[in-house]
């Protein structure tokens, strides 16, 4: 089984390698446009508009501000068929905090 969770650091070595992943940023548009590290933008509360978006092989990694909201949303996506999704612990601020301190906080 697929563990619920992935640190920033696991997000990382993934990013740098070049692995397929679909990166699943849950937060609003205004805060996208202040803070990201890539991804697709879909705002939780339009996910189950987008489920036919998502594979179900490739790692569904989901982030959110601090983890809650991104939590809820991986929740959800297991809940319908996609048992590889995975909550991006922390979210920016642990990835400001432990990755790339450019990336603010807001």
């Amino acid at each position: 089984m697929i563990p619920f969770e992935i640190t920033v650091e696991e997000l990382k070595k993934k990013m740098d390698s070049g692995e397929v992943i679909q990166l699943i940023d849950c937060r609003e548009t205004k805060e996208f446009a202040v803070s990201n590290i890539g991804g697709t933008l879909i705002p939780m509360n339009t996910i189950p508009q987008h489920l036919e978006e998502f594979d179900t092989e490739t790692p569904l990694l989901i982030l959110c501000r601090t983890g809650s909201r991104s939590a809820m949303a991986t929740e959800f996506l297991r809940r319908n068929g996609f048992p590889n999704a995975q909550n991006v612990q922390g979210g920016i601020y642990a990835w400001n905090e432990r990755i790339d301190s450019s990336v603010p906080k807001y």
